[in-house]
This record gives C-alpha cells, sequence and structure tokens, in this order.
C-alpha cells in the first residue's frame, strides 16, 4: 500500500480515544502488539501480511488465538499500575 502505516488512525475500542497503527502496533509499555490488532485494521490494510513480514507467522498465530484479559484480571493490572505511579510520586 502506498502510505505509511504507522501514520493511520482509528479509534480504539479498549481505550475509547483515537490511536495510531504505530501505538497498537507496539502496545504501550509491553512493546508487543496488542491482541485486538488484527480485529482492529484488518479493513485499513493487509494487516496480517505486514505483522507476517514483521514478526513471523509463529509471531502472528500467537496475536490470533491471544484471548482477552478478563475483567478481574485488568482492574488488578489497573490498580497495581496506579498503585505503583502514585509510589513513585
Amino acid at each position: 500500500m502506498p502510505h505509511r502505516y504507522e501514520e493511520v488512525e482509528r479509534r480504539c475500542p479498549r481505550l475509547g480515544g483515537v490511536v495510531s497503527y504505530e501505538y497498537c502496533r507496539h502496545h504501550a509499555a509491553e512493546k508487543e502488539p496488542c491482541w485486538k490488532i488484527l480485529d482492529c485494521w484488518w479493513e485499513s490494510f493487509d494487516v496480517v501480511g505486514l505483522l507476517t513480514r514483521e514478526l513471523g507467522e509463529e509471531a502472528v498465530n500467537r496475536i490470533a488465538n491471544t484471548r482477552p484479559p478478563s475483567k478481574a484480571a485488568s482492574l488488578v493490572t489497573l490498580i497495581q499500575q496506579a498503585q505503583k505511579r502514585c509510589a513513585e510520586d
């Protein structure tokens, strides 16, 4: 495709705001693609092909088979992150 993927943006269903493909590709602190990257970007461009070229087929299969974290696990993670930020301040 002729455009630069890292500049493409869309609304993130998880965060509720606009994010770039590059943000999803390096998913915040984890530096790994978001587990929803395939669901979110497939209509915009060949995200599977792009990620396969960048990361390899095994990594794309792992992303495709990743299940979302449970609500309880997400809340615990958010609480831990908030506690860490408060302790640093």
